[in-house]
């Protein structure tokens, strides 16, 4: 029988969505749970996350502490969905947001949009309570920007085009996970990745790289990591697993992305799918 969250004894991770801004029906936005002692911790809020987390059979009522690893819509376009639907549901308790700067303008923005959905639903006849839809932000820098008594996250800055982006280090009672976000290879990457045991890191296959017109290549290369790229990083930090998400395949399949890998890192790499859990 598969075991679920709720009978985990150690941190689980799950990867809720594994897409990108390509709509592939199988792959939802961008979103990773972490699971420690049947507290839920989310990082990036992509399309579908809601129900993802239902198949998941994690208590959406348990959802408070969520982080953001920047403003691209793939990976935010699912907030509202986090912030009402989950309030809809059943959640009390306000949400607590951990991102770059933007993401407390971006709150407020989404608040005003539904906001005569908010006065229905709190004035109205149902029976909805009135705090589940509060959110508090804090816009982070890099270093150690939450504890409690599960885990630990650590933010560090990664490059990302014109946006300020981070990457999270998280350390939990029996291991460390590391959450690339979406990032281009840089010497500072090794220091963060070291002495993780779960690397989940985003990734675009360098052979299909080359069919693309010059202008796609010139902001991938500047935005994204290849596969050689990503294997040549991982040989250096050696994490227990390596495990893709944010794929960018490009016509090749699963298998010749994880191939790429391996012509430059012979660790275990994983290509991730959307509920995939480990």
């Amino acid at each position: 029988m598969e075991m679920t969250y709720e009978q985990a004894e150690k941190a689980r991770l799950i990867l809720l969505g594994t897409g990108t801004p390509n709509a592939l029906p199988n792959r939802y936005g961008p979103c990773v749970a972490i699971i420690v002692n049947s507290t839920p911790y989310l990082f990036d809020f992509g399309s579908g996350l809601v129900r993802r987390m239902k198949q998941a059979k994690i208590d959406i009522k348990t959802i408070q502490t969520v982080f953001l690893t920047h403003l691209h819509t793939d990976h935010t376009i699912g907030y509202p969905d986090l912030i009402f639907t989950t309030w809809v549901l059943g959640r009390h308790n306000s949400l607590e947001v951990y991102g770059p700067p933007g993401i407390t303008n971006m709150t407020e923005y989404i608040e005003r949009a539904y906001a005569e959905d908010i006065n229905a639903r709190i004035d109205g006849l149902e029976p909805a309570n009135t705090t589940g839809y509060k959110v508090n932000c804090h816009e982070i820098d890099p270093g150690l920007i939450f504890k409690d008594t599960n885990i630990n996250v650590e933010a560090f800055p990664v490059n990302h085009g014109l946006l300020k982006a981070f990457g999270y280090r998280i350390t939990t009672p029996d291991r460390v996970i590391v959450i690339s976000g979406d990032t281009s290879p840089s010497d500072d990457l090794i220091e963060y990745y070291s002495n993780c045991d779960i690397l989940v890191h985003e990734v675009y296959s360098a052979e299909g790289f080359k069919e693309l017109p010059e202008n796609w290549q010139e902001y991938h290369k500047s935005m994204h990591t290849s596969t050689y790229e990503l294997g040549d990083i991982a040989e250096k930090v050696k994490p227990k697993s390596l495990i893709l998400y944010h794929q960018l395949f490009w016509g090749r399949s699963e298998e010749e992305l994880v191939e790429e890998i391996k012509t430059r890192y012979s660790g275990e790499v994983i290509s991730g799918k959307d509920l995939d859990q480990f």
